[in-house]
């Protein structure tokens, strides 16, 4: 809607709400999401950090999106040797970042510090990295935290992301699509066989949602993807509620040490 034909009360409410943003920038100058740097926009990263910053580009495997270091690596359909062997249960997964040091300097204060401004500056990047598959996307579905660990941190840091990427590619968001059926333990420190038997029917869909997936393409959405574990799980559980085909979105993905 173009600004003329806007009604005179939303034009009121709109520049209000400029000069207020506008008071506040004075106040309280913009720095680097990152670092203390002053930058022109809240939400942005200064020149230095941007530099820094990993982004996933091609070559990338077609499957699972994990980044190679060059365009030969990939075997049959661009694939790496883990999705070869073993292909993963949803059909297409796509980063915004590598899993780096740069990289947890933005995830792990919107995780665990309450940085939840953080969830749009990740998710502008995660719209670029997944334009195709936000393209075919009907549902955009976050991965769901179990009960337990959604009372302790007070929010669920993929569902923030899920919304942040929804509002810039115009895509429903259906927050609670999924439930955790059990407490799992943490993963960070499993091997893959690990990580698989833990995530092993840790995830249904939610009775009351089931009509909003059957024929749709749900574009799964996350803030890292490690081993594929979770997202599998996720997958596994859409596609049983008659999901037409599940992607994956996700803020970062951990490089495979073997494709370096």
């Amino acid at each position: 809607m173009e600004w003329a034909t806007l009604p005179d009360g939303f034009r009121l409410i709109a520049t209000a709400r400029g000069f207020g943003r506008a008071a506040l920038d004075v106040l309280l100058p913009p720095t680097c999401v990152t670092c203390d740097v002053p930058v022109d926009a809240p939400g942005r990263l200064c020149a230095e950090c941007f530099g820094r910053t990993g982004f996933v580009t091609e070559p990338c495997c077609a499957r699972c999106g994990v980044p190679f270091t060059h365009a030969g690596q990939g075997g049959p359909e661009r694939t790496c040797p883990r999705c070869w062997a073993h292909p993963p249960v949803f059909d297409r997964a796509r980063a915004a970042l590598r899993y780096d040091a740069q990289a947890r300097r933005m995830i792990l204060p919107l995780k665990y510090s309450d940085r939840t401004e953080l969830a749009s500056m990740l998710a502008a990047h995660m719209a670029r990295a997944g334009a195709a598959l936000l393209r075919e996307a009907d549902l955009l579905v976050p991965v769901p935290l179990h009960r337990a660990r959604l009372f302790r941190r007070r929010y669920n840091q993929a569902a923030l992301l899920a919304y942040a990427v929804g509002r810039t590619a115009r895509r429903p968001v259906l927050p609670d699509a999924l439930r955790r059926l059990r407490a799992t333990a943490s993963l960070g420190d499993k091997t893959a066989e690990e990580r698989a038997a833990e995530m092993d029917s840790a995830v249904a869909v939610r009775r009351n949602r089931a009509a909003r997936i059957v024929g749709r393409r749900v574009l799964l959405i996350d803030d890292v993807l490690t081993s594929g574990a979770t997202a599998n799980a996720c997958a596994a559980a859409l596609k049983e509620a008659g999901a037409a085909g599940v992607d994956v979105l996700v803020a970062a993905r951990v490089p495979d040490p073997r494709l370096r």
